[in-house]
């Protein structure tokens, strides 16, 4: 991981337990960690009231720009959970500037593809289908994937807009 990297974390009940495993371990790792929450456990809470302030903090750290060639973003991420990840993942891509894509087990290549084609700056975790520690795992491949600074990609990118 980026040692500048700043991670917004937020989850509600389904995710809360693995939220707090991945929290410490980031923390651990010497990362700025800012947590959205949920901060305590609530099988009543509702995950878009924790997951629309990450991303509105990922996304406004701005949109890609291009200098030389380049795609340039900032090193704000965010890392959400919730039971299978799909409903977080939507509210999140609903903020201009968030790219985020879902994880729930399986073939590390959709790690990949999200960072290196998509440069998603959001990761959406289904707590249901992984363990803390698969997350874990699977979140230190996802952040050290750089974008692959395709033209293809670039002009993909591009009309995101």
């Amino acid at each position: 991981m980026q040692p500048n990297m700043k991670i917004h974390l937020a989850t509600d009940h389904a995710g809360f337990q693995h939220k707090e495993a991945v929290k410490e371990y980031l923390i651990e790792q010497g990362l700025e960690v800012i947590d959205h929450g949920a901060v305590t456990f609530d099988g009543r809470d509702d995950y878009p009231d924790f997951i629309a302030p990450a991303a509105q903090a990922v996304g406004i750290s701005g949109d890609p720009q291009v200098i030389d060639g380049q795609v340039v973003m900032s090193t704000d991420v965010g890392i959400i959970f919730g039971a299978s990840g799909q409903g977080e993942a939507m509210v999140a891509n609903r903020v201009s500037g968030v790219r985020c894509a879902v994880y729930y087990g399986g073939p590390v290549d959709i790690l990949t593809l999200s960072r290196a084609h998509n440069n998603a700056n959001m990761l959406s975790i289904g707590a249901m289908f992984v363990t803390a520690q698969e997350a874990i795992n699977a979140i230190a491949i996802w952040s050290e994937i750089p974008f692959s600074n395709d033209a293809r990609d670039i002009r993909r990118l591009s009309k995101f807009k």
